[in-house]
């Protein structure tokens, strides 16, 4: 299973950026999967920003970044995108994608990075203000 992302940079205050995470190796089509983004900040623990359940095509968001940020995916392309607005100078850090070939309820509750078995390589975000 490989995850590919790519998007991110630096960007001002209050600006948007995109990332995505391009999946192979795996039954992506399969509607039981669970896919998420995690970042981790200079010095802090990896943590869970969103997820996507493909089962209901439902979601989960933190509330650090609740109303700001959107997960997506895109079956046909393979590809879980983040979008992420209103950005803050917390919201800096390494961004990465995960997944879990069998999801279920779980996946729309915070869930730890030891979930998750397959990750992407990561990609920086810089908020300056």
């Amino acid at each position: 299973v490989q995850l590919v992302q790519s998007g991110g940079g630096s960007v001002q205050v209050g600006g948007s950026l995109r990332l995505s995470c391009a999946a192979s190796g795996f039954q992506y089509n399969r509607d039981s999967h669970c896919m998420a983004w995690f970042r981790q900040g200079p010095g802090k623990e990896r943590e869970e920003v969103a997820a996507i359940f493909s089962g209901y095509g439902t979601t989960y968001y933190s509330d650090s970044v609740k109303g700001r940020f959107t997960i997506s995916e895109d079956k046909g392309r393979d590809t879980l995108y983040l979008q992420m607005g209103s950005l803050k100078p917390e919201d800096t850090a390494m961004y990465y994608c995960a997944a879990h070939p069998y999801g279920g309820t779980w996946c729309l509750s915070p869930s730890q990075a030891a979930n998750f078995a397959y990750w992407g390589q990561g990609t920086q975000v810089t908020v300056s203000s």
